[in-house]
């Protein structure tokens, strides 16, 4: 086969793929830039102030005025860090985050094969769901490799509690994902989502019946991202900057657009797996439909993800940091055993074939067990004798 004959073949399925991922790298620095503007205006908000206001209308410009300050910087590379995995790992962060928005699609996507444009770079993957997590998860080694090339001893700690953190709660969040899996027959993100296009509009969607999966869904990958309340491998109390003590400039500004990539993609994945992804009652049609129906529904897509990411941004100035034993207390004695429970609930419901409201139930049950399990410790605690430990066998 001629090299003509070649192009010809495969130009109409390599330009949907090129097209896609011009967008995605068009789109992440400039998310990164606004996401911090907005995260300032929200803590302004939050601690009654007025936030960023001088740089155009409304401190639009802002933006644009930190990321030219941050290119005019001058880069500095101290003596005593390892240069090569120094300037390495704040590339591996970025890469494999952005990495992981290929397996997700930004926009209304069929479940059948599509030529032409499709808003997504690697549509139909059977393993979506896992290629996605496997890839996200590779961005511990950024922040490890970071921190050990800095040879800096809070860099240091502050990679090993990166370490210690990541692990412990990649297992809950695995585990959550399990029960979405198990309803929809497929690891395959397009399946999950057109799962939840049911008849019943938004009691189709996977927040209702599985609504515990959704918390520790939510909660594991939060953690993830090392932001408040979680943010202990950069506090700056204990670890001056953490594993990024020793960064700054455009080094610093791909560890930290690193860090809104994985919020923007959580967010994504919480819209798609718990809240219906694209779909919403009366504005949901065929994807296939016309270009219309994709643009609406990208927008009833995008509009939820956004409300996402700014309640991410109001827990990190809403609530205080966890200590270091009660960050690793949670995901072993808490989201851990209540995953597995929730798992083997799901597991029982889909094997007995018991209705859909049936996983809602098991769900409630179990976080009425666990809330009282949690206030009969706090109690128990409290009328425990300052200074006494608990006897045990």
């Amino acid at each position: 086969m001629s090299l003509s004959e070649l192009w010809t073949e495969w130009w109409p399925l390599l330009w949907p793929t090129l097209v896609a991922i011009g967008f995605i790298l068009a789109s992440v620095p400039v998310v990164g830039l606004y996401a911090t503007f907005v995260e300032r205006k929200i803590a302004a908000a939050v601690q009654d102030r007025l936030g960023p206001n001088r740089v155009g209308p409304f401190g639009l410009f802002q933006a644009i005025a930190d990321g030219i300050k941050i290119f005019l910087k001058e880069q500095v590379i101290p003596s005593h860090v390892h240069t090569f995995f120094y300037m390495l790992a704040p590339c591996i962060s970025l890469m494999t985050a952005m990495f992981a928005l290929c397996f997700m699609p930004y926009g209304p996507v069929s479940t059948e094969y599509q030529s032409g444009f499709r808003m997504i770079v690697m549509p139909g993957l059977d393993v979506g769901l896992l290629l996605m997590f496997a890839i996200s998860s590779l961005s511990a080694y950024g922040i490890i490799l970071g921190g050990w090339a800095s040879n800096n001893k809070y860099s240091l700690y502050g990679a090993i509690r990166s370490c210690a953190q990541f692990i412990s709660y990649e297992i809950p969040l695995g585990m959550s994902v399990l029960g979405v899996v198990v309803v929809a027959g497929s690891m395959n993100i397009e399946t999950i989502v057109a799962s939840q296009a049911t008849a019943d509009g938004i009691l189709g969607w996977n927040v209702w019946w599985q609504p515990l999966a959704l918390i520790i869904f939510f909660t594991s990958a939060l953690a993830e991202t090392n932001r408040l309340p979680f943010d202990l491998a950069e506090c700056e109390q204990e670890l001056v900057g953490g594993f990024h003590t020793e960064y700054g400039g455009i080094k610093f500004v791909l560890f930290f657009l690193a860090e809104y990539t994985h919020v923007v993609t959580i967010s994504f994945m919480t819209i798609l797996l718990f809240f219906g992804g694209w779909h919403f009652p009366g504005l949901s049609g065929a994807v296939d439909a016309s270009w219309q129906m994709i643009l609406l529904g990208a927008i009833v897509l995008l509009t939820k993800v956004c409300l996402v990411v700014v309640l991410i941004m109001l827990l990190r100035w809403a609530l205080p940091r966890f200590r270091f034993d009660q960050l690793m207390g949670l995901t072993w004695k808490g989201l851990i055993p209540l995953a597995m429970l929730n798992l083997i609930g799901v597991a029982i419901v889909s094997t007995a074939q018991w209705p859909r409201w049936s996983l809602a139930i098991v769900s409630l049950f179990l976080l009425i067990g666990a809330g009282m399990w949690s206030t009969s410790q706090l109690q128990a605690k409290l009328r425990r004798p300052a200074g006494r430990k608990p006897v045990t066998a």
